[in-house]
């Protein structure tokens, strides 16, 4: 598979994770690579939430949004100017917010925070879900009538 990449630069506004989730769907579409349902939906989501976060807690600075697949993997990167790192913990029962790491944790195989010179990357990644190569039915036992 060859490696596909989308790369943005959000304005620190409440409309930056509906459109870094609109701009992830169409350019995922784009690249025809036939990915399940299911990946394009955690993909969206988790983009969602990492761009919500950059946008409420790092401030008035712009934050960056990269979405690359490359063989198996589906990775989201979200960088902002913020050097605080996100810390999850258990939100209230009637808190509005505060459950977005714990979104990105059930929905990605993998993710993290980490420094970086200019503030932080955020990045989570998606391993893809690989069809059988094979018809399964030949692998059912066979009804005796």
């Amino acid at each position: 598979m060859e490696a596909h990449q989308l790369a943005l630069s959000l304005p620190s506004t409440p409309a930056a994770a509906s459109e870094a989730r609109h701009q992830t769907v169409v350019a995922i579409a784009g690249w025809n690579t036939e990915l399940d349902a299911e990946v394009v939906h955690a993909a969206a989501l988790v983009v969602s939430e990492l761009v919500t976060n950059a946008v409420q807690y790092a401030g008035t600075g712009s934050a960056s949004l990269t979405v690359c697949l490359d063989e198996a993997v589906l990775r989201v990167e979200v960088c902002d100017a913020s050097p605080v790192l996100p810390q999850p913990a258990l939100p209230d029962a009637d808190s509005e917010g505060g459950r977005g790491l714990f979104l990105v944790a059930a929905l990605a195989d993998r993710y993290r925070a980490e420094p970086t010179e200019n503030g932080k990357r955020c990045w989570a990644e998606i391993d893809l879900i690989t069809k059988p190569s094979q018809d399964m039915a030949c692998f059912l036992p066979l009804q005796r009538s």
